[in-house]
């Protein structure tokens, strides 16, 4: 459990602080931790009857890692996963939600095992995911970054105010390219030209 604890807290890290972004479809945040999450989990930390942006200021580093852990990690069941896959996905559901588990059931499908990519892990996606683990692990882990990878610019292709999350203002790899190859092993990063090309067409 430790080690999953560590994953939540860098998680934590690599998500920030407190912040409201109006083209953020998440809307104010906290340590990666939503609003919308705060309301459903019932988090009303000021006591005033309400779950609001004050609510999501207040929230603590120890909170959020917490939430992480207890329904990101535990609820979803990402433990049940192989052990190489569990901070990558781990890191996307945090950051996309279920659509983590819909990109790793189309690439397992990708790969020869019919899935349906309903966003729920079960024992028919675990069993794929350790078959394909088992060929090779490494290639497995990689293949679901460039996923996630692909996932994030196929977003911004569709959704022109979620851009600046894929490519910074001077072109470089924004937040969300950068975070996925977090977790790519470096022969597989695209360089800046291959990243240019990809996002040309957003003018």
């Amino acid at each position: 459990m430790e080690k999953i604890t560590k994953m939540a807290w860098d998680i934590v890290a690599r998500e920030g602080g407190y912040v409201d972004d109006p083209d953020d479809p998440g809307g104010a945040t906290n340590h990666g931790v939503t609003i919308g999450t705060m309301q459903r989990l019932g988090l009303d930390l000021t006591g005033d009857g309400r779950v609001d942006a004050r609510d999501v200021k207040a929230l603590s580093r120890d909170q959020a890692v917490q939430i992480f852990l207890d329904h990101y990690y535990l609820k979803p069941r990402i433990d049940q996963l192989p052990e190489v896959l569990h901070d990558t996905v781990f890191d996307m559901y945090v950051n996309a939600g279920a659509n983590a588990i819909k990109v790793l059931q189309r690439l397992l499908t990708q790969m020869g095992h019919g899935l349906t990519d309903d966003g729920v892990i079960g024992p028919i996606t675990v069993a794929a995911c350790y078959a394909a683990a088992a060929v090779s692990a490494s290639h497995l882990r990689d293949a679901y970054g460039i996923a996630r990878r692909n996932y994030y610019y196929s977003l911004a292709d569709q959704r022109p105010a979620s851009r600046k999350y894929a490519r910074r203002r001077d072109g470089g790899k924004g937040g969300w390219i950068a975070r996925a190859e977090e977790f790519i092993s470096p022969r597989y990063h695209l360089t800046d030209a291959d990243h240019a090309a990809r996002v040309a067409s957003w003018g």
